[in-house]
């Protein structure tokens, strides 16, 4: 009777700490399951959760530059993919709805790869993180078991593979978040570098998916990013892609 009790109480402490992450907001989740990792010798370089190749390309100019998926000539955008066999039943089933989530509101289509030579390798590796863009034969997609299965840090994860970065980084960033310097993390502040983003003619979207939240990377609990004119508003508290997120998709690849 106390080993079931015992057994209990675990249970009820997990499922406690499984509803507290998913209550976290994406840039939380991302922080946390990536602090402190040391990453292996096969494993690429990480700037926040953006993998980067040998050529250092790690923004979504890139896709003006090649980096997109292809069309088919019947106006889907097929992206091959492949998941590692180490997931659990829920865990596909998390991963499998957020790749499914993109065919309901653009011409994106997450499909099993067959023998497709580009596609995406969904793995649980070392914390959450994708390459930004197609970048040519299997590409990580890594969805850490221990902290990165969750429908909205999946749909991140995709759509940095689709071709998008970090809303805080957009080139007019400035015009709507005051990046905190001295708050942030000293060898965290890259994290905050403008890039000359396409932004496919969306506002800048507090809401986005893609947006981290109030006090990413601080060294001190304070603000990192503070919205500008109007410092109350809510932003990075996003569970799902946004409707700019999905426009921007859509006028990207002209869907």
């Amino acid at each position: 009777m106390m080993i079931k009790a015992v057994g209990l109480v675990a249970l009820l402490l997990v499922c406690s700490v499984k509803a507290e992450e998913v209550m976290l907001s994406v840039g939380e989740l991302l922080e946390r399951a990536n602090r402190g990792i040391v990453r292996g010798p096969d494993e690429p370089n990480i700037i926040g959760d953006i993998a980067v190749d040998d050529s250092g390309r790690n923004a979504d100019p890139c896709t003006s530059q090649g980096c997109k998926w292809p069309k088919s000539s019947d106006g889907w955008v097929y992206v091959p993919y492949v998941i590692a066999n180490h997931f659990s039943s829920r865990e596909l089933q998390v991963i499998k709805r957020a790749l499914d989530s993109f065919s309901s509101v653009s011409c994106i289509r997450f499909i099993t790869r067959t023998n497709q030579r580009d596609y995406l390798s969904i793995e649980s590796r070392s914390g959450c993180y994708s390459y930004v863009g197609r970048l040519g034969n299997g590409q990580t997609v890594s969805l850490d078991r221990n902290g990165c299965v969750y429908h909205h840090t999946t749909q991140h994860e995709l759509l940095h593979a689709l071709g998008f970065n970090h809303e805080q980084t957009r080139s007019d960033r400035d015009n709507h978040i005051r990046v905190v310097w001295e708050n942030i993390i000293d060898n965290m502040k890259y994290n905050f570098n403008k890039i000359n983003t396409l932004n496919q003619g969306t506002p800048y979207d507090y809401n986005s998916v893609m947006q981290y939240h109030r006090t990413a990377f601080s060294k001190n609990g304070q603000p990192t990013m503070v919205p500008i004119p109007n410092s109350n508003i809510s932003f990075g508290q996003a569970t799902q892609m946004s409707s700019n997120d999905i426009t921007r998709l859509n006028r990207l690849y002209q869907c």
